[in-house]
């Protein structure tokens, strides 16, 4: 059986995750309620655009560290204003490195980089390698409740859009000679489209003092994430928990998210089964929902073979506050 407080007590990432509506914003809470609980310093961080941890809380959260209980603060991350503010840090780099008569058509290319497929996973995955790193003297545990599978995978794949703005510009700046040279300075294949390439790899001989200090720019954003990847795939540091309910999309969806971690050495640890149906009642009606379940959690045993497990049940009310959450983590902690 998944053993939450072991999680709890000997990791330093936790990252929840399954399709939207499965509860996995409550499930997240009330590992973190739990792990605040036992004494540990957690920062629970939300990058589902639909967030859900305010309504979890029953208070305002927003995109400012919250104390929402004692030990325990959370933030929730807008895709969209992090993706904004990554463009704007971009632009103060690169506009020092082209013409005046070239400023609209970087702006251009970054108003275009802005609605590309991956631009927010791009911008919420240096957030989040920041805060990993920049959290460990103030945190013992980060948890991430992330948004729906899909795009979790996508941003943990490590999207190689980040290369697009620079591609673009590239073809518009005749002037940008020393912005290529410093580009073909980078790992081979080009390691600002593969951001994993080993740093290490790459040189700066021969770079003027502009094209050394822009290259540095880049590597210094590439290390950032090799050193995420590192701590993605250690299994003694990070874990990997999927929320589904007993019903046949939820189980297809982490089924296919579950083998797309282990193709990426990221570490599963187990899958939560919540809102399981009570036994205590006799109609027809239950009878034929949870002989309908029976059959789901046997496909789930199949399909997630290997994967320790934690069965919930479905509580009569729903789970909002921390006095509610509290009362979930118990569930959590101590399933008998």
């Amino acid at each position: 059986m998944l053993n939450i407080p072991d999680l709890i007590a000997n990791r330093q990432l936790l990252m929840v995750g399954g399709k939207g509506g499965v509860g996995k914003t409550t499930v997240a809470s009330a590992i973190a309620v739990a792990a605040a609980d036992s004494g540990r310093r957690v920062l629970l961080i939300s990058t589902d655009p639909a967030h859900s941890l305010s309504d979890a809380f029953d208070r305002p959260i927003g995109d400012r560290p919250t104390r929402v209980w004692p030990n325990l603060t959370a933030l929730e991350l807008d895709p969209d204003t992090e993706v904004d503010a990554y463009l704007e840090r971009v632009f103060s780099q690169m506009k020092r490195y082209i013409g005046p008569d070239h400023v609209k058509e970087l702006q251009r290319q970054l108003r275009l980089s802005s609605q590309s497929p991956g631009a927010q996973e791009a911008a919420l995955l240096e957030r989040m390698s920041r805060l990993i790193e920049d959290s460990q003297n103030d945190y013992d545990l980060l948890i991430f409740d992330t948004a729906p599978t899909g795009h979790t995978l996508r941003l943990l794949s490590l999207p190689e859009v980040m290369a697009a703005w620079t591609d673009g510009l590239l073809k518009h700046n005749k002037r940008s000679e020393k912005l290529g040279k410093a580009l073909a300075h980078l790992t081979p294949g080009r390691s600002l489209d593969n951001p994993m390439s080993d740093p290490s790899e790459n040189a700066l001989e021969g770079l003027d003092d502009r094209s050394r200090e822009l290259t540095e720019t880049l590597l210094a954003r590439q290390r950032l994430f090799h050193r995420t990847r590192r701590l993605l795939n250690d299994a003694s540091h990070t874990a990997f928990l999927f929320v589904l309910t007993p019903e046949r999309l939820p189980i297809l969806e982490t089924e296919r998210a579950v083998n797309a971690l282990k193709s990426a050495a990221i570490p599963v640890a187990g899958a939560i089964i919540n809102r399981l149906l009570p036994e205590d009642d006799d109609s027809a009606f239950w009878a034929t929902r949870r002989e309908r379940q029976s059959r789901h959690l046997a496909d789930i045993d199949q399909r997630l073979k290997g994967i320790k497990q934690l069965r919930l049940p479905l509580f009569e009310d729903d789970i909002q506050g921390g006095d509610a959450l509290q009362a979930f983590a118990a569930k959590l902690v101590d399933p008998a």
